[in-house]
């Protein structure tokens, strides 16, 4: 017979347990204005068996991480003496808002019946500071500097992409040398989607990148958690739909096309596509897609701004195929290429033989700040390779640029000449000798036809290169392979002073979509001016 534990031994298990704690100990305020103990949803109970070091989360609205990580911090504190904790937010008032539900949290504790919490020693409107040492902090990221200087067991940025643009990347900056250097110790950044921003870019680079420090956590509308949290508005939903369609409920031949692929994709039952067409009825398609995203490209969508069609290239970026593995390549690649092989040069597929290859090369001076790119197809249109860099000088991006295309066949290359286009084209083909570029007419100023290497980008031919490069893609003539291509193209809107390019930001490039607007020139022309 199994003996009995003592009620000393049970709370002993509750206090080595944030599970057990938080059910038996916090109280929370449900979405139906009910004061219950918090027991964690199947997404938080996820979450905190999966959690890294450091944690970035995309999710839907309400679905209960902010409310997870304050009480988290509060059982951190009461648990481990003498550590710091802070949440940042994107405003003032939401700071408030979270401190008054973190102090709301620390006074519903039992402390009646069990004398084991901290005493506060100072509780304001900044700061809760307990008697064993440990300190939670509030701060938002629009003020003072909380961060610098101290030394964090957690750090939680809350609805980050709602910061200031230009403070993103500096707050990052900050918190990574701030974070306690322990095992335990950990940055949550969470965020609902909003527009293109440090935060996304992390985000995105985490979700796709297996080698990145950040850990990406994505939860849908489809998430349980709103089955129970959202009851209420899913049964609105309910009778909205029934209001409408002679008491019934919905059924498969209801259905739109859109939501044929919810169901038979991503398992979404008939109540949940009910709350959805309600959502989208009150509010909009798009406005759902961000608050309540099924995917993280679709959270992100920008479909009214962007000159490519953003639901045509979310659906190519969950085909595309990674590049061919480091050993699959390094016996056939020439030397000179073998450093850049997959941090800088990706590799699709390896050259046929006899096949032609064309390609396209946007060159930057290797500065630090445009990125130098190159991006290859064969006859077929299926995209064999891509390279960019920023840090390359022009002398030897012609070196890699020689090397690449020759291997590929000795590909029909398109460049373009402006900038330091010309230099790049001169060392091309005078010092490597490389004869296969595309060449453009023009007038003299006496008023006859010559051809000269490469591809000039004014107004005028800019939008036209973009614009074949739309078409190809959007009617499958070209099938892109390139991660870091496809999210530029998200990003690429026509500007309000009639210029096209990426959004504005520091990181924000649309030099790979350059390369392969140019490409797709050097495909149109199919030419050859060598024999492979």
């Amino acid at each position: 017979m199994a003996k009995r534990l003592t009620k000393e031994q049970k709370l002993q298990i509750i206090m080595n347990d944030f599970k057990l704690f938080a059910k038996n100990f916090i109280k929370i305020v449900d979405n139906f204005g009910n004061t219950v103990p918090f027991v964690l949803n199947p997404e938080q109970e996820q979450f905190m068996n999966d959690m890294g070091k450091h944690n970035i989360i995309l999710k839907g609205r309400q679905i209960g991480f902010t409310t997870l990580s304050l009480a988290y911090m509060l059982y951190s504190a009461i648990t481990k003496p003498d550590t710091n904790y802070i949440i940042m937010t994107h405003h003032a008032s939401v700071s408030k808002s979270l401190f008054v539900k973190i102090k709301k949290m620390y006074k519903n504790l039992p402390h009646d019946k069990y004398d084991i919490f901290p005493k506060t020693l100072k509780n304001n409107r900044d700061e809760i500071y307990f008697d064993n040492g440990s300190r939670i902090i509030i701060a938002t990221a629009q003020g003072e500097d909380a961060i610098s200087g101290n030394s964090f067991q957690m750090i939680h940025l809350s609805e980050m992409a709602k910061y200031p643009v230009d403070v993103q990347e500096e707050i990052i900056a900050t918190c990574i040398p701030a974070l306690a250097k322990n095992e335990s110790s950990a940055i949550i950044i969470e965020s609902t989607a909003f527009g293109y921003n440090t935060y996304q870019e992390m985000f995105m680079k985490a979700y796709r990148d297996k080698e990145s420090v950040w850990k990406a956590h994505f939860y849908s509308w489809l998430a349980k958690a709103y089955e129970k949290q959202f009851r209420h508005t899913f049964d609105e939903s309910e009778a909205w739909f029934r209001a409408n369609n002679h008491g019934r409920r919905m059924t498969c031949e209801d259905l739109d096309h859109d939501e044929k692929i919810l169901r038979d994709k991503y398992g979404a039952t008939y109540r949940q596509l009910m709350f959805r067409r309600y959502y989208i009825q009150t509010n909009s398609l798009e406005k759902f897609r961000r608050e309540f995203p099924t995917t993280p490209d679709e959270a992100f969508m920008e479909t009214n701004k962007a000159v490519f069609d953003t639901a045509k290239i979310i659906e190519r970026l969950q085909h595309v195929i990674p590049p061919l593995e480091t050993k699959e390549v390094l016996g056939v690649l020439p030397d000179t290429l073998k450093p850049y092989l997959n941090k800088n040069l990706f590799i699709y597929h390896l050259p046929k033989p006899k096949m032609r290859m064309y390609a396209g090369v946007d060159v930057a001076s290797g500065q630090g700040g445009d990125y130098s790119t190159m991006s290859i197809f064969d006859a077929d249109g299926q995209q064999v390779a891509s390279f960019y860099a920023n840090d390359i000088p022009v002398y030897k991006m012609a070196e890699i640029a020689n090397s690449l295309l020759r291997f590929y066949n000795y590909a029909f290359t398109a460049v373009e000449r402006n900038n330091v286009g010309l230099p790049f084209i001169e060392k091309l083909f005078k010092d490597h000798g490389y004869l296969n570029l595309m060449k453009e007419k023009i007038f003299d100023q006496r008023g006859k036809r010559k051809m000269q290497r490469g591809f000039t980008t004014t107004r005028i031919t800019k939008p036209i290169i973009i614009e074949d490069l739309k078409q190809a893609f959007e009617l499958g003539y070209i099938n892109i392979e390139c991660v870091r291509t496809l999210e530029e193209m998200k990003i690429y809107q026509e500007q309000k002073n009639g210029k096209m390019g990426n959004k504005k930001g520091n990181n924000y490039h649309d030099d790979m979509v350059m390369s392969m607007a140019l490409c797709v020139q050097a495909l149109k022309q199919a030419k050859y001016y060598v024999d492979i």
